[in-house]
């Protein structure tokens, strides 16, 4: 699966406001094995850092950015969406939700697929869109 090139965002920066955390319900493992499962996502972080994730069926992931690319693996533990990277500590584990046909955001719950089974208060991180479909994300709706 080839990594697409990343869509600048027009408003890339974003705060949390509007509709807290616990609000809206989680997807579910199964949801989101098949929402992501499979996938390039294009997205930005809380910062408004553009990155683009591959999310491999076979588990293994690539994460691109403008200062690295790292290889690694996707795995859903505990309802938390894990993405681990082989050369870098910087990846962990996300509540996500859904908002739209086309938009997922990840909540910050632990660094370490263990650490899912006492996860910390989840905290937004990122939005993303898988990539070659419309996007619905819109900046400021819930962050």
């Amino acid at each position: 699966m080839k990594l697409g090139t990343r869509p600048l965002l027009a408003s890339a920066f974003c705060l949390i406001g509007g509709v807290a955390a616990g609000d809206e319900a989680w997807m579910s493992e199964s949801d989101i094995r098949a929402a992501l499962g499979g996938h390039n996502i294009a997205g930005h972080y809380r910062t408004g850092h553009a990155f683009t994730e591959a999310y491999r069926s076979d588990g293994s992931l690539e994460y691109k950015d403008d200062d690295r690319q790292s290889g690694g693996h996707w795995s859903v533990r505990n309802g938390a969406f894990c993405t681990i990277y082989s050369d870098d500590p910087s990846g962990g584990c996300f509540r996500v939700k859904r908002n739209g046909s086309n938009c997922f955001e990840f909540y910050f719950v632990s660094r370490t697929e263990e650490g899912t089974a006492r996860p910390d208060e989840p905290s937004w991180t990122a939005r993303g869109w898988i990539e070659g479909i419309k996007g619905t994300c819109v900046d400021g709706s819930n962050v």
